[in-house]
């Protein structure tokens, strides 16, 4: 059963150009210049229940705008969208109390007050029993190990600690469906891991569906097997995560230690010398042109060392952008 179903998606921002100074305010008022963004063009997709999906591109790519569409939150120019058989800018309170949505740049969480008053208000928008309430704070708190803080000032924590009882509150009603736009951005490695490790054991646990956003490549590689990949507002990519490389097949990427210089000029007939740090070279090779690559530095060079990959995932997704 499809979770999501997107057909077509388009979302068209209009705005007007002004150039500086007190005389082009003027001139604003009488003659204004308008002009069109196209944030999102023509995107369509599936995604089924209980999948953890990733959403990638480049800034400015479209990704948080489609994501404020699923939820409601904007509406589109044009296109079909149905989210848990919703009508998501309809903004029915039944589709509201079955979704989440948690942004890594903007809090839900007051600053000034403890996060507990924060679930306890969640708890009443999205009337959720006591007993049930009380259940699920223990496990979540638990698993986060965040449940001496539930009574510290929000402004008072941790970037890390906000974004795991950020998590919480957007939890607190058991949704169906969690939207996660960049959660671990800013966080230090073992919060990222953390917040990773709790994600997938919430979707195993209650089968909930993810869909989440994010440039640290190893959020995707743990939690996703399929993603989205758009650029410019347009659907480049959809599909496993481990066929991206496939597309790519035939670049070998080429690490090189040297015992002594050499000219550039001499490598990268070859290929494209993609890091050079004093006697150790990356290369971007071309599999038709290794055969004769490998027999001219072993040949011709004084090397050291030589490894041969295919290119890594976080480099695929990068070619696809470009």
């Amino acid at each position: 059963m499809n979770a999501i179903s997107v057909k077509n998606l388009n979302k068209v921002f209009t705005y007007y150009e002004k150039k500086e100074g007190f005389q082009h305010s003027l001139k604003n008022l009488l003659v204004r210049k308008q002009k069109t963004k196209e944030a999102v063009k023509n995107i369509s997709f599936d995604i089924d229940s209980g999948d953890i999906i990733g959403f990638l591109g480049p800034n400015g790519a479209g990704k948080t705008t489609t994501l404020k569409m699923l939820s409601g939150i904007l509406y589109p120019t044009s296109g079909e969208v149905h989210v848990l058989g919703y009508c998501p800018w309809k903004r029915q309170k039944e589709f509201k109390m079955k979704y989440s949505m948690v942004l890594g740049q903007k809090s839900q969480l007051w600053p000034d007050l403890p996060a507990s008053e924060t679930f306890r208000l969640n708890q009443y928008i999205y009337e959720v029993d006591e007993r049930k309430c009380k259940m699920l704070l223990d496990e979540l708190t638990e698993y986060l190990d965040v449940k001496h803080l539930l009574n510290v000032q929000v402004r008072r924590l941790s970037l890390g600690e906000r974004m795991k009882l950020e998590l919480i509150a957007s939890l607190i009603h058991s949704p169906q469906l969690i939207f996660l736009d960049e959660p671990s951005i800013g966080l230090d490695l073992v919060s990222q891991k953390k917040i990773r490790s709790f994600i997938r054991y919430w979707n195993e646990q209650y089968k909930t569906t993810v869909m989440i956003t994010s440039h640290y490549m190893k959020d995707i590689e743990d939690l996703c097997e399929r993603v989205i990949v758009i650029n410019g507002g347009e659907k480049l990519y959809d599909g496993s995560l481990s066929d991206v490389n496939y597309m790519f097949k035939d670049i070998k990427i080429v690490n090189l230690e040297l015992s002594s210089e050499i000219d550039d000029m001499k490598l990268g007939k070859f290929g494209v010398i993609t890091k050079k740090d004093g006697l150790n070279c990356t290369m971007e090779v071309n599999r038709e042109n290794l055969h004769e690559f490998i027999g001219y530095v072993t040949q011709k060079l004084n090397i050291k060392d030589i490894s041969i990959s295919d290119i890594p995932v976080e480099k695929g997704i990068e070619l696809l952008y470009r």
